[in-house]
């Protein structure tokens, strides 16, 4: 993924739009404002819609179901295809894709993750501007061109990538840990693949990626700016138009079962050792998502105030800094708790996440604890929109993995409706201390 010169004129005008943005601070009044209209368009892509006023500017995503996980066995394609987007569309090569971004002060974007690939455009909406930005985006979406020159020149800067990922203990460490959780299901190899499949890659595999997941019936627009709703519809319809029809992919297999505990350690010549202890977690339309999410805030997500940063950092200084978190997904994403540790004190280290880990579990959270959690959640859960940007992420989540239309706006509710219990019986449920999956990655 690339993005155009920042330093044009028109360039400059978005960054102090953006700038003035920044600065407004939405309350949680403004949420019940950013109301989530949806529509299909002719060609039955979903769309979501959230007008917003304040500056002369609009943020569109346009999203496939086209992650890594869509990767089957050439580990890495989507990330690869996804990124040639900006390489050459049409009749323009990628200098004039830039130029025409940059000629009208827009940012353009293209990116996979293990869900979902997305296609980003931020434009001015001033009229001129705002048609070339999208007519730009039009045709990047529907004749990319995957030319060979530029198709072995991103394949081998992604080569180089994956090299250099061999040099990262942290990198080394996170493939281990979802190959441990997730064996061969499709979330258990990194979104950018792996050396000897993206070796094989040619062009028409992108392209053959590229004619399977990207169409119009596998698409989804989200547009949060300052459009009509007649604005809106007229250009979620263009940048479709030229899609083919296609049809949505087979459901995803469900995730394997963990059926007992397994300890992996990688020998890497690093000062420090890097710590993961997890299992499988949480999806986006969980019953219990809300409730672990607190939970989870109070064990080792809330950072200084945590249970574990306490028990590693502030008691013993065994790390500079221990957490943990959940990452939904459309099935269930993983639950790692991490650390990164001396490698003389690793098993000391290890020990102690694991103990708390095994009393949160046993114990649960006190309403003094669950107070203050939610205080913290719920005061700071308006700063994640200071910007047309960070909405648009968030409605984007939202029609992806069909979450409710309002759950911006009942999502501090719902985190005060969690109760001490629940997140004792959850935590019980679903995080089974006899299934961890324990990776260490340094120098004994």
């Amino acid at each position: 993924m690339r993005f155009t010169n920042p330093f044009s004129d028109k360039k400059l005008v978005l960054r102090r739009h953006v700038i003035s943005a920044v600065l407004v601070v939405f309350s949680s009044s403004a949420f019940s404002a950013a109301h989530i209209e949806q529509w299909q368009t002719t060609k039955g892509s979903r769309v979501y819609f959230v007008q917003t006023d304040s500056l002369p500017m609009v943020d569109i995503q346009v999203v496939f179901d086209a992650g890594s996980a869509r990767d089957g066995a050439q580990f890495g394609l989507s990330a690869l295809t996804t990124g040639m987007f900006d390489t050459g569309a049409g009749d323009w090569n990628a200098e004039e894709i830039a130029q025409r971004f940059e000629s009208v002060g827009a940012n353009f974007g293209a990116a996979s993750s293990i869900d979902m690939a997305n296609v980003t455009l931020r434009t001015l909406t001033e009229k001129p501007l705002f048609d070339k930005a999208i007519d730009t985006m039009r045709v990047i979406l529907s004749k990319p061109r995957f030319a060979e020159s530029d198709f072995q020149r991103e394949k081998n800067r992604t080569l180089a990538g994956l090299k250099q990922r061999e040099e990262s203990p942290a990198e080394l460490a996170n493939m281990t840990f979802y190959k441990a959780i997730y064996g061969e299901h499709p979330y258990g190899h990194p979104n950018s693949g792996v050396l000897n499949t993206v070796e094989k890659f040619t062009a028409d595999d992108s392209r053959n990626f590229y004619q399977t997941y990207f169409s119009a019936s596998n698409a989804m627009v989200v547009i949060v700016g300052n459009l009509s709703k007649t604005e809106a519809e007229k250009t979620a319809n263009l940048l479709v138009s030229d899609l083919p029809l296609g049809s949505k992919p087979a459901p995803l297999p469900d995730v394997p079962v963990l059926t007992k505990a397994t300890t992996q350690h990688l020998e890497f010549p690093s000062t420090q050792t890097h710590v993961l202890v997890g299992l499988t977690g949480t999806y986006r339309k969980d019953p219990d998502y809300f409730t672990l999410y607190v939970g989870n805030h109070i064990l080792g997500g809330g950072s200084l105030v945590s249970k574990l940063f306490d028990e590693v950092r502030e008691k013993r200084g065994l790390a500079y800094s221990a957490s943990s978190g959940f990452m939904p997904l459309l099935k269930e994403g993983v639950f790692v708790a991490s650390l990164q540790t001396r490698n003389d004190q690793t098993t000391q280290a290890l020990t102690v996440l694991n103990q708390t880990l095994t009393d949160f579990v046993k114990n649960g959270v006190t309403e003094t604890e669950l107070t203050a959690a939610k205080a913290n959640i719920v005061g700071g859960f308006p700063l994640k929109f200071d910007s047309n940007k960070e909405l648009a992420n968030y409605v984007s989540m939202i029609g992806f993995y069909q979450m409710p239309p309002d759950y911006l706006d009942t999502f501090q509710q719902n985190i005060q409706n969690v109760t001490a219990t629940q997140i004792g019986e959850a935590f019980k449920r679903r995080v089974d201390l006899t299934h961890l999956q324990t990776v260490t990655v340094g120098k004994k």
